[in-house]
């Protein structure tokens, strides 16, 4: 009979361990998750859908303008949680996300601006430009899609058409919009003229030919999307998106 209850003791301690083992094993391999979105879209009404469900937001599952929600979630080690981002209207998948437990830092803050034939992977504000005053801020998503360039950033000289620099920006990148630069209006007419250049250097970024934007400008803040495209079988930059326009 002790023997017995020395055997029984014996199986409940071990099962004991070995739950309170898989329970430590199971907190190991799971963490909170945590994605804070900012995003903005006009005038294309969107749907955010994680894993595929539709993403509510202030009650709605579709929205414009400005975007804004955080999710909360659980992390499991080894499998992928997919947040996209679809055209509620036509059902077409603009963007998509693969978070996982070892990335999930990379999403603590995701941004998007979402334009006619156009997304971001940014948030932009307009600035305030003083009366009189022009102000330029650049982005340039697609840099070396076309030119093959391996540079993240260029350099770009803001030029009257009589090659009066107006403002120098140091870099031009990918992710973000430059600082912005204000000069004093002078022409509602007259474009600006962009010219660019690798990082420190007066050499076109790519190729040998003078890389030159022509840029419409107006008063207030100018919020330019450089592209690079394709025109006439050669790819050139194109400044014909104005964000500020739309905010």
């Amino acid at each position: 009979m002790n023997k017995i209850f020395v055997l029984l003791l014996f199986f409940t301690a071990l099962f004991s361990c070995t739950d309170s083992n898989t329970m430590e094993l199971y907190d190991k391999v799971q963490k909170p998750g945590e994605v804070n979105i900012k995003g903005f879209s006009k005038p294309e009404v969107l749907q955010l859908r994680f894993n595929g469900e539709p993403v509510s937001i202030d009650g709605k599952t579709s929205y414009t303008n400005k975007i804004e929600t955080q999710l909360q979630f659980v992390l499991d080690q080894g499998e992928t949680n997919t947040l996209s981002v679809y055209n509620n209207e036509t059902g077409t998948e603009i963007a998509k996300y693969s978070i996982t437990y070892d990335h999930i830092d990379d999403f603590k803050t995701l941004n998007f601006f979402n334009l006619p034939g156009i997304y971001l992977q940014t948030y932009a504000v307009k600035p305030q430009v003083n009366l009189g005053k022009v102000g330029f801020e650049f982005i340039f998503p697609n840099l070396g899609e076309l030119s093959g360039t391996s540079s993240k950033n260029v350099k770009g000289i803001l030029k009257r058409d009589n090659g009066a620099v107006l403002a120098e920006f140091d870099n031009i990148g990918k992710g973000n919009f430059t600082a912005l630069k204000t000069y004093n209006f002078y022409s509602s007419t007259a474009p600006v003229y962009l010219e660019l250049y690798k990082p420190g250097t007066t050499e076109p970024y790519a190729g040998s030919k003078m890389i030159q934007v022509k840029i419409k400008q107006h008063t207030g803040a100018n919020m330019i999307v450089l592209q690079e495209k394709m025109e006439n079988g050669e790819w050139t930059v194109k400044g014909d998106i104005d964000v500020a326009e739309y905010l």
